[in-house]
């Protein structure tokens, strides 16, 4: 058994590694520090001098009552664990063989939601809410258009560079997760929204510093993070009501839910937004409630009620209050 001193020793090594040698992305990256902070955490505060199996199912434990985790989000910080445990073993760490993290068992509960869309209205309302009348109001529009007219991640735009673009044949080349690269064609929309920025981006400080697509106004790439505080404000200015929290990546959950209710090909949507399996695309493919309405309608039981209300044979009104009888 590794001792766990032994074990966190080598955390910084296998961040760089992973970065390095497997080119992971910086969200990858930070996903894979926080689960193995979380972990060291655990580990202390209870007083474990080894990790071994009771160990690990008492994470377990952890994860799914104090922190009240879906199983999907339990698997992703497991398989994080495993990773870390494999390279302990490359890095041939004394008794690193024996974690036990590979015996722990898949979750099949998976994610507890579905990802959540919103409506045509609520999109328009959100970009009607962009003031394109600034240089810094043309370029969250772009940014913002992408995610939601091409489905691409904010790590993906975060990725962009003024080359990525081919305005010639109107296509544009994305960095995907894994470092996969995809061509996607350009809608004369969105080709109209990238050119009207390339147009102002001279305009700001240091534009020629670097060749990212979008920079800040200091000329640095345009952060994730300033990406996520600006949807926040347009968000809160287009006083979207939804019962979900809205996000970046909610533009890309609209993207294919959108196109699912446009009965577009299932393959053809997993090709549209980078998946490398058709099990991560069905994650998005879900109904809208227009959808579900329209489903609805056209069961048999409900078009023969509307034929009679509409031949007037059965008339619909508000019950009558009720009265008791007098005795």
């Amino acid at each position: 058994m590794v001792s766990a001193d032994t074990f966190f020793q080598h955390r910084d090594a296998f961040v760089e590694y992973r970065r390095v040698i497997y080119e992971a992305s910086d969200q990858t990256i930070k996903s894979n520090s926080a689960d193995l902070k979380l972990f060291d955490d655990f580990i202390h505060e209870k007083s474990y001098e080894v990790i071994n199996g009771p160990a690990v199912m008492d994470f377990q434990y952890y994860l799914k009552k104090d922190r009240a985790n879906c199983g999907g989000s339990i698997n992703r910080k497991i398989f994080t664990l495993r990773a870390y445990a494999n390279f302990l073993k490359l890095q041939a760490v004394p008794q690193s063989e024996g974690l036990p993290f590979h015996d722990v068992l898949k979750i099949r509960g998976g994610y507890r939601n579905r990802p959540n869309a919103l409506t045509h209205r609520e999109i328009k309302a959100f970009f009607d809410s962009v003031d394109r009348n600034t240089f810094l109001g043309i370029r969250d529009y772009a940014v913002y258009a992408l995610m939601y007219l091409l489905g691409l991640r904010a790590g993906e735009v975060f990725r962009l560079n003024l080359t990525s673009i081919d305005f010639d044949h109107n296509t544009i080349t994305v960095l995907g997760k894994g470092n996969r690269r995809r061509t996607l064609h350009l809608t004369p929309e969105m080709a109209q929204v990238l050119s009207e920025w390339i147009a102002v981006r001279k305009h700001f400080s240091n534009s020629n510093k670097d060749n990212a697509l979008f920079i800040s106004k200091k000329g640095n790439r345009l952060a994730i993070r300033t990406m996520e505080d600006n949807f926040k404000k347009i968000v809160s200015i287009a006083d979207l009501k939804t019962h979900f929290h809205i996000t970046c990546h909610t533009m890309r959950h609209s993207f294919a839910s959108h196109l699912n209710d446009a009965e577009t090909d299932m393959l053809v949507i997993q090709g549209l937004m980078g998946h490398s399996s058709p099990r991560s695309t069905q994650a998005y493919i879900h109904p809208s409630q227009e959808k579900i309405r329209q489903a609805l309608e056209k069961l048999p039981g409900v078009m023969y009620m509307n034929k009679l209300v509409r031949e007037g044979v059965l008339h619909l009104k508000f019950q009558s209050p009720f009265r008791p009888k007098r005795e």
